[in-house]
């Protein structure tokens, strides 16, 4: 049986993935202590809390570890090829196709460097608050020879600003905390230090709105995001096999 909304508890989903809720809201903390690559391994988890959060019914606070949000996939299995890295891309993008039509708020708070498939699962947000510094944020993929997917394409021709699309993709630009906030990456910056209360300041307000309305002009809104990011992951899962 599901904790009621109002209650409060800590949840290690594993080393990866910490699950916290405090008055309707779901912290839920990606650290590997390291870059926070993504693996098959930490979908799955992120899978869960995202499980556990719809059963808990909690507005979504997703964040990383000082310092770094996420540098995008795990490389070694990225490298090796074959179905084991077409596996783990469409683990991926299927993951943030769930987040990006999830009903409840989430809110992102971008830890530092931002890279690829972090950018990709930030981009599902509804709001993106990151810290300032010297980090980067930006899609990496055809600077290291990759095609950018289809899937990744739509979510930021979705997310981005117009002028800052073309850039962002086709040029692999990269950009800092501040200058995300005009590319559409980020929708605010702030000190390291104040990173944590601002989000959660952010996911207060949002657990004030109605759920059942919040999520029927959520749905509403992004429903041509949607069916495009459905056609692309046909695309995508097709080109990986």
């Amino acid at each position: 049986m599901a904790p009621a909304p109002d209650s409060q508890y800590t949840l290690r989903m594993t080393a990866r993935v910490r699950y916290e809720l405090a008055d309707s809201i779901a912290t839920i903390t990606l650290d590997d202590g390291k870059k926070n690559a993504l693996s098959l391994d930490t979908f799955a988890e992120l899978a869960a809390a995202f499980d556990r959060a719809a059963a808990d019914g909690a507005v979504v606070l997703l964040t990383g570890r000082e310092g770094c949000f996420s540098a995008g996939f795990d490389l070694r299995a990225l490298g090796a090829g074959g179905p084991e890295a077409g596996r783990l891309v469409l683990a991926g993008f299927r993951l943030a196709a769930r987040v990006f039509a999830f009903p409840a708020p989430v809110i992102v708070a971008c830890t530092g460097h931002t890279i690829a498939m972090g950018l990709f699962l930030a981009s599902t947000g509804d709001f993106r608050i990151g810290a300032s510094g010297a980090f980067k944020l930006g899609a990496n993929e055809v600077a290291i020879g990759l095609v950018l997917p289809a899937f990744a394409t739509e979510l930021l021709r979705n997310r981005l600003a117009p002028t800052h699309f073309y850039r962002a993709t086709t040029l692999a630009e990269m950009f800092t905390p501040d200058t995300a906030v005009a590319a559409g990456m980020l929708d605010r910056v702030v000190p390291p230090e104040e990173l944590a209360a601002a989000a959660r300041a952010v996911a207060v307000q949002a657990s004030a709105l109605s759920r059942t309305v919040f999520a029927a002009t959520k749905l509403r809104v992004r429903a041509p995001a949607i069916e495009a990011l459905r056609v692309a992951l046909d695309v995508d899962a097709a080109s990986l096999g």
